[in-house]
């Protein structure tokens, strides 16, 4: 499911009347959640999971064009881990 497909279920699921307030619901609700893991906090939906950064420690690598030896900078990612009720929905 693409982002416009998205939207256009969230406004025949809840009801809403226009397309545009189905997107703006949807780009708020993703604006929340990456406002507030770039401050460092999690997001966690009951039974839906919990967004979260997870810290990448500095390691080594290796260029698979040169065979050189690189050093990988420590990096921070974003993680979603599934809640029960949505794990229980996909099995």
């Amino acid at each position: 499911m693409k982002k416009d497909e998205l939207i256009e279920a969230v406004m025949n699921e809840a009801g809403l009347e226009t397309k545009k307030l189905a997107q703006d619901t949807v780009n708020a609700v993703f604006d929340v959640i990456t406002k507030n893991l770039s401050r460092g906090e999690e997001v966690a939906v009951t039974g839906f999971g919990t967004f979260r950064i997870t810290k990448r420690a500095a390691r080594m690598g290796i260029n698979p064009q040169t065979g050189e030896k690189i050093q990988i900078a420590a990096s921070k990612a974003p993680k979603f881990s599934a809640g029960k009720s949505l794990k229980d929905a996909v099995r």
